[in-house]
């Protein structure tokens, strides 16, 4: 099938516009933290499992969604996604009881994955090769400003309007989004057919130990973007500085920016340096100092907004840390150790959010919770980046 310019391009946005619907939606509940712990009369342990149950959902449809898109192309999986993310945020407009909270989350969670695959696979469709690179990168971008645009724009809006219109305002741009994507994406009238040997791949893949080890160490160092940005960053400055829960929402969304710039810059030092893990290392060390820095509240708002640009532009390690799994396999197995490692990095969202909540305990006030609750909760961040430096440390030193 001959794709034109057109249509590669149009496509090219239509999925770029769901990975930055799917990181608004993602980020959502950082904003909405105190409604939906009234609303559904939760505490934190029970909440950190419903921001958890994303990154299961998400982690779990990573393989399944990958063979369905080759077998049946992106013009039938991708609106089917962009409606389960729809479908995932409903209960939080028709329930108050958290367990249906807790599907919805999980179904949200395996839309959203068809979100990356499925611009992993328009931009093989529809460009070269060589501008794989490039055409993702340009896609990242778009979605890391749905993540900007998840904070504080949408924060001022709550304030305005009830959230559960603003969530419902969502669902109806989300099917929009469903029928474009149906309409605009073109039909693959030659769908590539999932590899015969798909499970023995796999079972290869999983008996890599060097792979499984940076896999693990890149998830220990996850918690900054996925552990506070996503979820639980505001409510803790709002907790710590007393601000405004837009500003302090404001504030976390800057670890985005800070990722949007870090992207390109840390890849290009990786790649002139030679040095790829000693830049996961430099980066996993400012982190963790950062987070410490931070939890014991040696900062200011000012300060703060610069240190958690910084702080992103390090999260920008996952990309060199995937680079690094498909280094030790076969060159036919680069796609697959892609997913893999991105599925097993992502897996450490749902330990955080479950770790932080069990350790800020099930005790607030008014959907509220003290600086001394989150302080204990989130040093799970560093303590777990510190684990993850000494791994890649541990790694770095047998290659020698």
């Amino acid at each position: 099938m001959t794709i034109s310019p057109y249509q590669a391009w149009s496509m090219w946005a239509v999925a770029s516009l769901f990975y930055a619907y799917q990181y608004v939606l993602r980020v959502l509940p950082n904003i909405i933290m105190p409604d939906l712990l009234i609303h559904f009369n939760t505490n934190a342990v029970e909440f950190g499992q419903f921001a958890g149950l994303y990154y299961l959902g998400y982690v779990g449809a990573h393989i399944p969604l990958g063979i369905w898109l080759d077998r049946r192309g992106p013009k039938v999986v991708i609106p089917i996604c962009i409606l389960l993310t729809v479908v995932g945020i409903v209960p939080l407009i028709i329930s108050d009881t958290i367990a249906a909270a807790n599907i919805g989350r999980f179904i949200m969670g395996i839309g959203s994955s068809g979100a990356i695959l499925g611009a992993f696979k328009v931009i093989r469709l529809g460009f070269p090769e060589t501008h794989f690179n490039r055409m993702l990168g340009l896609c990242v971008s778009v979605g890391l400003i749905g993540a900007l645009y998840g904070g504080l724009p949408v924060k001022h809006l709550i304030e305005t309007t009830h959230w559960q219109t603003i969530v419902l305002y969502f669902c109806w741009i989300g099917g929009a989004f469903a029928l474009l994507a149906r309409i605009v994406i073109p039909a693959q009238h030659k769908p590539t057919v999932a590899s015969t040997h798909a499970l023995a791949d796999i079972i290869q893949v999983l008996k890599n130990k060097q792979v499984i080890i940076v896999c693990v160490c890149s998830g220990l160092m996850l918690g900054p973007l996925e552990g506070f940005a996503d979820v639980w960053g505001a409510g803790f400055l709002q907790s710590l500085y007393h601000i405004p829960l837009a500003n302090a929402a404001g504030i976390t969304s800057l670890m985005y920016l800070g990722m949007l710039f870090g992207a390109p810059a840390l890849t290009y030092l990786a790649d002139r340096s030679g040095s790829h893990v000693k830049v996961i290392i430099a980066s996993g060390i400012f982190m963790m100092v950062a987070f410490v820095f931070m939890l014991m509240g040696l900062s200011s708002p000012q300060v703060l907004s610069i240190l958690l640009t910084a702080v992103g532009v390090c999260c920008a390690y996952q990309i060199i840390a995937i680079y690094i799994a498909t280094t030790f396999v076969r060159e036919r197995l680069v796609g697959l150790t892609t997913a893999f490692a991105n599925m097993i990095i992502m897996a450490f969202g749902y330990v955080f959010h479950s770790s932080i909540g069990l350790l800020m305990g099930d005790h607030q006030q008014a959907g509220n919770f003290s600086l001394e609750q989150y302080q204990v909760g989130l040093s799970v961040i560093p303590i777990a980046l510190a684990i993850g430096v000494v791994g890649f440390t541990i790694h770095q030193m047998r290659k020698k």
